[in-house]
């Protein structure tokens, strides 16, 4: 019956070993997915950073061309021609 026992505690052991090992592979790998994801949208973020710098370079652009206009269109007296 002690013989019995041993066998039986030793798989549970040798059981729980696995399970332990074979979940802390999951969490590794999941780890792994989740850093990815990360790096991907920091990748996608300064992407969008660069976008916004070049779309507010052509909003300055036009803001000050606007301005111009608009400082032609208010001169009713004619000087600044």
């Amino acid at each position: 019956m002690r013989g019995v026992a041993v066998v039986v505690g030793g798989l549970l052991v040798i059981g729980g070993a696995t399970v332990v090992v074979l979940a802390d592979q999951q969490r590794a790998a999941e780890v792994a997915q989740l850093h990815e994801r990360v790096e991907q949208a920091t990748e996608r973020l300064d992407d969008i950073g660069d976008e916004n710098l070049s779309l507010a370079a052509q909003l300055t652009a036009l803001r000050s061309q606007i301005a111009e206009q608009d400082a032609a269109l208010t001169d009713t007296a004619g000087f600044m021609q």
